[in-house]
């Protein structure tokens, strides 16, 4: 099944394409322009800027809440009908030390407010609480991708493990271009997008 899109692409494997084209772009224009700087930080509020910004030319369901229930392999995310009070609930969770900040991201994760492009958008908003909060940011490029999702699909029971990787993957390059380019391109290679560089795009 081919997502319902703004370009009328009905081919899986072009969308795939195209989406990762534009949406790499905005996540470029996100940092170079500053606007990532004007993001609410730490609530549903932010994340939904974030992924609007990034998906807008996309999807028209860009920084909506998803209106279906939404599985990856044998896990469910969020149902619907808690989704709302969830999201309530994340926006009062504390941020004040790097545990509260993970714990705080590992539920957002649970509730997968979007309907595509949940963790792409919020390994942006997770740097930001981290940035703010603690004056850091992940080196996502020294993050192994196997070791990343099956720490995060374990986190929902025991999130010691997602939290030695974040940790021990923390630096103090908050504003380094460089860092964030490279951690939009392995963000998105953790989700099988790989054909362009953030950095060649326009």
């Amino acid at each position: 099944m081919v997502l319902e899109n703004k370009l009328g692409i009905t081919n899986s494997a072009e969308l795939v394409q195209k989406e990762e084209k534009i949406t790499k772009a905005r996540a470029k224009r996100l940092f170079d322009s500053g606007d990532i700087n004007d993001m609410p930080v730490g609530t549903f509020t932010g994340l939904a800027s974030i992924h609007q910004y990034l998906f807008a030319d996309v999807y028209h369901f860009a920084g909506k809440l998803r209106d279906i229930n939404i599985a990856k392999g044998n896990f469910r995310f969020a149902p619907i009908m808690y989704l709302k009070a969830a999201l309530d609930y994340i926006d009062t969770m504390p941020q004040e030390t790097f545990d509260e900040i993970v714990e705080k991201y590992v539920e957002m994760n649970v509730a997968h407010p979007f309907r595509e492009g949940n963790g792409r958008s919020m390994r942006i908003w997770l740097d930001l609480i981290l940035k703010q909060e603690l004056g850091k940011v992940v080196d996502w490029s020294n993050l192994d991708k196997d070791d990343y999702l099956l720490a995060m699909e374990r986190s929902p029971v025991k999130d010691l493990e997602i939290k030695y990787l974040l940790k021990n993957s923390l630096i103090d390059d908050i504003n380094d271009r460089e860092v964030y380019m490279k951690g939009i391109d392995q963000s998105y290679y953790y989700e099988g997008y790989t054909i362009y560089k953030t950095d060649e795009l326009d």
